[in-house]
């Protein structure tokens, strides 16, 4: 019965036997992080190959001590330790450091690599933008900032954008799937442009972006797609497949919308340019007539008055035409930039009209397209108002509209 020892003899033994081997002290190891915990100053984690599982404990961490992350390759300086009272063994960290590329960093770029062979980034496949945009398709999460700045922005520059959105999921598991099929939904509708955006992350944040299934069904849709996922500093597969690349959702919300506004300031500028042209033109051809018929006044009125008064009716006449024809080209410039300013919606609306919404942003264009009950939103010069529909009366019904 010498044999038999109790439980704490037994994990002294082990742990003993640790301590005497001296060629594991301070032992580097490498294998991905798994399973990382920070508490009160000490971080529990795992590190892992496809062999085996090692779990490690690193104690006082300093907030200027490197700290990895999920699925990161580290090298990890300590030594093993085996804890007597609770019979676990783990390996004590006194230093954590990246070791080579990190797997998902790893997969991105074999990725990349596969499918650059395919030609999925050629820049001859890429499909231009349309040059006439009207309706956008997004395919986004439905809460959070992204999709309330494509909106906003949108809406700003162009309020007769029409925006669809099609939630999705943009982070974590099976968030591909939704985002594919957005792509695929998008595919049966009128929408002249796609966007798939989502804020900026870390490589896992945005893994799903970098997933071969949704860059083969990028590259097969038949709408041109704009790619603006994270920061301007975050590449994805997304974006080398994407016809266009936006560094952020607020530049694809951009891209797609024409600045009204903007064009009708340029047009005003060219407007003004060209009167102030035509002034300076003018003014200086007079002054070279008058210097041409005081010298030929100068040179010949003594011998050929009647040719200098017939030169002086005729210059009279030039400028009068030149005056008319400027007048004329004026009024003309006139007229029209009046009806580029009563095409302003900003004006259109402050004249007393309004413009509605259902209460999916789509533009209200006939009775048909709303129902009793509805809630329809009327945007009016300096607000929206929120109106609940109970009554329908179309120029069928008999009324005077």
């Amino acid at each position: 019965m010498s044999n038999i020892i109790s439980v704490g003899q037994f994990n002294k033994y082990i742990h003993d036997i640790l301590l005497a081997e001296e060629i594991l002290y301070n032992i580097e190891i490498y294998g991905e992080v798994s399973g990382i915990k920070l508490t009160n100053g000490v971080i529990y984690f795992s590190i892992k190959d496809s062999d085996a599982v090692l779990n490690c404990v690193k104690f006082g961490v300093k907030e200027t001590d490197y700290l990895p992350k999920e699925g990161e390759s580290v090298l990890v300086r300590g030594t093993p330790n085996y804890y007597i009272k609770g019979g676990r063994f783990s390996f004590n960290v006194n230093k954590i450091s990246p070791y080579g590329v990190g797997i998902l960093y790893q997969r991105f770029l074999e990725l990349k690599s596969k499918l650059e062979r395919l030609g999925l980034f050629d820049e001859k496949k890429k499909k231009p933008l349309p040059k006439s945009i009207k309706r956008i398709g997004v395919v986004t999460s439905e809460t959070g900032a992204v999709i309330h700045d494509i909106i906003d922005i949108s809406y700003r520059r162009n309020p007769t954008l029409d925006i669809v959105i099609y939630p999705a999921k943009v982070q974590g598991v099976g968030a591909e799937e939704t985002i594919i099929a957005g792509i695929k939904a998008f595919q049966e509708t009128d929408v002249d442009v796609i966007i798939i955006a989502r804020g900026g992350g870390s490589i896992e944040d945005l893994s799903c972006f970098n997933e071969e299934e949704l860059a083969l069904a990028i590259a097969s849709s038949a709408k041109p797609i704009i790619s603006a996922v994270g920061h301007e500093i975050d590449f994805t597969i997304a974006d080398f497949v994407a016809d266009l690349r936006a560094p952020t959702p607020s530049a694809a919300a951009e891209l797609v919308s024409v600045d009204l506004l903007g064009l009708k300031t340029k047009l005003q500028s060219c407007l003004s340019s060209l009167l102030r042209l035509a002034s300076t033109t003018y003014d200086a051809s007079t002054k070279d007539i008058n210097n041409l018929v005081y010298k030929l006044f100068t040179n010949v009125t003594s011998l050929y008055r009647d040719k200098y008064q017939r030169l002086v009716l005729l210059c009279n006449n030039l400028q009068h035409s030149c005056i008319a024809i400027l007048n004329s080209k004026t009024k003309m410039l006139e007229i029209l930039s009046q009806k580029l300013d009563g095409s302003n919606p900003d004006k259109i609306l402050k004249m007393g009209y309004a413009m509605l919404l259902t209460k999916d942003n789509k533009l209200v264009k006939s009775c048909g397209e709303v129902n009793i009950g509805d809630k329809i939103k009327a945007k009016i010069t300096d607000g929206m108002l929120v109106c609940e529909l109970n009554k329908k009366e179309t120029a069928n019904d008999g009324n005077n509209f």
